[in-house]
C-alpha cells in the first residue's frame, strides 16, 4: 500500500488536476485537504473539459470516494452550484461517492463580502485574493467563531453562533461604513442550503482510517502551491492557508505516518495569477507567448497569468519544505519551437548571489535572477508519450531540471489528455 500526496511546487495552475485524474485510477479515495473554491482544475477526458473548484478531481472516475477534509473552507452555494454543473455533464456527485468532513468551516455570504470590501480598500495595495471570501473564513475559524457544516444540525445553538459570528463582522462593516447584517438573513442563507448539503457530512477521519487499515490506496489533493502557502509562500502575497504536504495530515484527520510519497507538480516554466514577487517574469514577447500557447487564464477568475522561465531556486525551496520525493513536469509542449530556453539557477539581491528565496518581502521585490541558458528544440513534444517521441533537446531540458531542484522526474505531461503522460516512476509503485 502506497498512500500519496500531490502539491503544487510553485505558485498553483501547475496542472495538478490532469495528473490527480491520472493518478485516481490507482487510488480508491481521493482527498482535498485545503483551500476553498478559489482552485482551479480543468480535467480534458476523451475531448471532454472538466472544471472544478472545489471537488477532488477524482469525483469523475466511477467507482471512486471523493473527500472534503477539514482543512478546506466550504462555500455551499458554490458547492452546489459545482455538483450540478458536473451532473449536467453525466458525472453522478451524491453523498455515496462524495463526503464532507462535518468540521468543516462554511464560507457564506459575508465572507465573499468582506473579501472584495478590503480588496477595493487597500487600493494599490491589493494582494490579488480571489474575493471569493477564503481568507476572511479561515480567519473566522482560527477566531473559532465559524459556522460548521455540523450546526447546520443543531438549530439552537446554530442561532446563538450567528449571533457571536455578527458582533465580530457587524463591527468590520460600521468601520468600512456599509450596513449591518441582520441575523435572520444568515439564518436564512443557511437553511436555504442545509437539507441539500447536510447529508453528505461525514466523520471523514473515521472513513480514512478504514481504508487505510484495509490497505487501500489514498490519493490528497492539494490546492494553490507551496509558494502560495501562508507560511513558506511569498506572504503577505498568498493564500490563506498551508499548501505543503503536511497539511494533507492536518486537513484531513489522518496521522503524518498515513502519508508515503509526496509528488510535486511544476510546470516546464512558471506562471503566477494576482500581485507579488516573480523573479523570472517575462513580462514581454515571451512571456506573451507561454500565456497564449499554454492558455493561460485562471479556470474559476479567467485572470490572465503573468508568465515568465522556469525558477529552480524557488522549486528546489518547495521540494525541501514540502518533503518533496518526485515531481511531475507539465506543459514540456508550449516550450516548443522557443531557440533558446533559460533557467534561474541563483539570485542576486543588492550584488549578493543567494540560493534561496528570501522570507522578508522588500528583498523578494528586489531580487534579481541569474540565468543559465538552454538549447532549444523545434520538433514537437506535443502529446508524447514515451522518453523516445521526444526531441533530444527537451529530454536535456528535463533532465537539466532534475539536476538543479534536486528531485527526479516521476511524471512527465505532455498535453491536458489524461493519457499523454511519460511514467518514469509511478508514485504508487514505490
Amino acid at each position: 500500500m502506497t498512500n500519496v500526496v500531490v502539491v503544487g511546487a510553485q505558485w498553483g495552475d501547475e496542472g495538478k488536476g490532469k495528473i490527480v485524474d491520472w493518478l485516481s485510477e490507482k487510488a480508491d479515495v481521493v482527498v482535498r485537504y485545503q483551500g476553498g473554491h478559489n482552485a482551479g482544475h480543468t480535467l480534458v477526458i476523451d475531448g471532454v473539459t472538466y472544471k472544478l473548484a472545489l471537488l477532488p478531481s477524482g469525483i469523475v472516475r466511477p467507482g471512486k470516494l471523493s473527500i472534503i477534509g477539514n482543512g478546506v473552507v466550504l462555500d455551499p452555494k458554490a458547492f452546489l452550484e459545482e455538483v450540478a454543473r458536473l451532473n449536467a455533464q453525466g458525472v453522478s456527485v451524491t453523498p455515496q461517492n462524495l463526503r464532507i468532513a462535518a468540521n468543516v468551516c462554511l464560507i457564506l455570504g459575508l465572507h465573499r463580502d468582506l473579501d472584495a470590501l478590503r480588496e477595493e480598500a487597500a487600493g494599490r495595495g491589493q494582494i490579488g485574493t480571489t474575493r471569493r471570501g477564503i481568507g476572511p473564513a479561515y480567519e473566522d475559524k482560527v477566531a473559532r467563531r465559524a459556522i460548521r457544516l455540523a450546526d447546520l444540525n443543531d438549530r439552537d445553538t446554530l442561532e446563538e453562533k450567528i449571533e457571536r459570528l455578527l458582533v465580530h463582522h457587524n463591527a468590520l462593516r460600521r468601520g468600512l461604513k456599509q450596513p449591518e447584517i441582520d441575523p435572520a438573513d444568515v439564518l436564512a442563507e443557511l437553511d436555504a442550503v442545509s437539507e441539500e448539503i447536510f447529508p453528505y457530512a461525514d466523520h471523514v477521519w473515521r472513513t480514512l482510517d478504514q481504508t487505510r487499515r484495509q490497505g487501500r490506496r489514498i490519493l490528497f489533493e492539494g490546492a494553490q502551491g507551496a509558494m502560495l502557502d501562508i507560511d513558506h509562500g511569498t506572504y503577505p502575497f498568498v493564500t490563506s492557508s498551508n499548501t505543503v504536504a503536511g497539511q494533507a495530515a492536518t486537513g484531513s484527520g489522518t496521522g503524518p505516518r498515513t502519508i508515503d510519497y509526496v509528488l510535486g507538480i511544476t510546470k516546464a516554466y512558471t506562471t503566477r495569477v494576482g500581485a507579488g514577487p516573480f523573479p523570472t517574469e517575462q513580462d514581454n514577447e515571451v512571456g506573451r507567448r507561454m500565456g497564449e500557447r499554454g492558455h493561460e487564464f485562471g479556470t474559476n477568475t479567467g485572470r490572465a497569468r503573468r508568465c515568465g522561465w522556469f525558477d529552480a531556486v524557488m522549486v528546489r525551496q518547495a521540494i525541501l519544505t514540502g518533503g518533496i520525493d518526485g515531481v511531475a513536469l507539465t506543459k514540456l509542449d508550449v516550450l516548443d519551437g522557443f531557440e533558446e530556453l533559460k533557467v534561474c539557477v541563483a539570485y542576486e539581491i543588492d550584488g549578493q548571489r543567494i540560493d534561496y528565496f528570501p522570507a522578508n518581502k522588500s528583498e523578494q521585490m528586489r531580487v534579481q535572477p541569474v540565468y543559465e541558458t538552454f538549447e532549444g528544440w523545434s520538433a514537437s513534444s506535443y502529446g508524447a508519450r514515451s522518453w523516445s517521441q521526444l526531441p533530444a533537446a527537451a529530454v536535456k531540458y528535463v533532465r537539466a531540471i532534475e539536476e538543479l531542484t534536486g528531485a527526479p522526474v516521476s511524471l512527465l505531461s505532455t498535453s491536458p489528455e489524461r493519457d499523454d503522460t511519460i511514467v518514469v516512476r509511478h508514485p504508487f509503485e514505490v
